[in-house]
């Protein structure tokens, strides 16, 4: 196969290991290793914590792992409403136009939603060099608006997905990371045949540490019943309801463990101070490595999102828990792609989303029932996992 020449359009890529970045990273370096000419459009480091990482710069080129990597300023918002969406998105956009070298020339260009502005670029990018155009949905951002609860987001949730269906009406190909995209798009006349499924893959391999070393590290005793949510402590996650399945908690060695960052983080901590350790506590984001390790060490791996939550999203953790082998307790909407994708698996308990005190006595039972646990976790550990073609399998990935 001759080689050809790739335009990626994304908000988010590598240094960031949470969200989609790690797949946008690894589509970009597997493209490259088989020799084709990968350019990165994107923004700086920010995700989740919703801050800027690194020094401020307005722009900047970079080449790692065969990948030219353009990023340019984008406004960062540390309160989420519809009106600061709209600014970063905005300045996303904006930016990024600057640094798609409009005298250069790509053969397909590729659009990674879950910004709207990377498919905003791709379009652009794709009527400038008359080329295909492919968007690659890893969130509906209509139905964001529509079921995220921001202030303002149910006003421009009809606009939002107006705009976002004509994109992908105009792509040539429309990859989806879960089979419940397939019937919004369709619905908005995106032709049956151009949507194809695009799983996302397990990047890193199951941990094989110890797990008394881990939890040690950690600071879990050994007779402390673990339940474990790692990632993105965003709005959608709506983790307040793990903070009052805490205080239900009636078991004294059942403990919930919030691991990772997001703009919700210290609004979760400030909920949760009158709570002793031993009942919640919270990790920073951990390492490639150390965030596998981490997930095998729990006793149990909790998926939580705010009941209006539906079809616009899949939770990117769910491939790092389901490879390690850990039973999985939901509490989403039963409708929710989550909730599909773990029964499908057969890899845990989905819950009512919101229902703090289900949750609460769900978890002590399994405590008392570690067959249940295990046997609810053992399917997990043997889903297929799919991989990027020229996939190195480094970075873990959790949202």
């Amino acid at each position: 196969m001759s080689s050809i020449r790739v335009l990626i359009a994304t908000s988010q890529y590598w240094p960031e290991i949470a969200g989609n970045a790690p797949y946008v990273s690894g589509l970009a370096e597997g493209l490259a290793a088989r020799g084709h000419g990968v350019t990165v459009v994107t923004g700086y480091p920010h995700y989740p914590q919703w801050r800027r990482q690194g020094p401020l710069r307005l722009a900047s080129r970079e080449r790692r792992a065969g990948v030219t990597v353009r990023r340019r300023w984008h406004y960062v918002p540390r309160e989420h409403s519809a009106a600061h969406r709209l600014l970063y998105e905005g300045t996303l956009t904006a930016g990024g136009l600057t640094a798609l070298g409009l005298r250069s020339r790509a053969d397909v260009v590729i659009g990674v939603v879950p910004s709207l502005s990377g498919a905003v670029l791709a379009a652009t990018a794709a009527a400038v060099y008359r080329r295909p155009l492919v968007l690659v949905f890893q969130d509906l951002m209509g139905r964001a608006a529509e079921q995220s609860g921001y202030a303002g987001g149910s006003r421009v949730a009809k606009r939002l997905s107006r705009f976002e269906l004509a994109l992908a009406r105009r792509a040539a190909a429309v990859g989806i990371i879960t089979p419940g995209f397939r019937q919004y798009l369709e619905a908005g006349g995106v032709a049956p045949g151009r949507i194809h499924r695009v799983r996302n893959w397990h990047l890193g391999e199951p941990s094989a540490r110890d797990r008394a070393e881990t939890r040690a590290r950690l600071g879990w005793p050994e007779d402390a019943f673990i339940c474990l949510h790692a990632g993105n402590m965003g709005h959608k996650q709506g983790l307040s309801n793990l903070v009052e399945a805490a205080r239900l908690l009636h078991d004294g060695n059942v403990r919930i463990v919030l691991a990772g960052d997001g703009n919700e983080r210290q609004r979760l901590e400030r909920e949760a101070e009158d709570l002793p350790a031993e009942r919640i506590a919270f990790l920073g984001p951990q390492a490639p490595g150390d965030y596998e390790a981490m997930l095998a060490a729990a006793d149990v791996l909790l998926v939580n999102q705010l009941p209006a939550v539906s079809d616009m999203a899949l939770p990117s953790k769910l491939t790092s828990y389901f490879a390690a082998g850990r039973p999985v307790v939901a509490a989403v909407a039963a409708e929710s792609e989550a909730a599909r994708e773990i029964e499908l698996a057969g890899a845990g308990i989905v819950l009512p989303a919101g229902e703090p005190a289900q949750l609460a006595s769900v978890l002590q039972s399994l405590h008392h029932e570690p067959a249940k646990a295990h046997t609810s976790g053992r399917p997990a550990g043997h889903t297929r996992r799919a991989r990027s073609p020229g996939m190195r399998p480094s970075r873990s990935t959790r949202r």
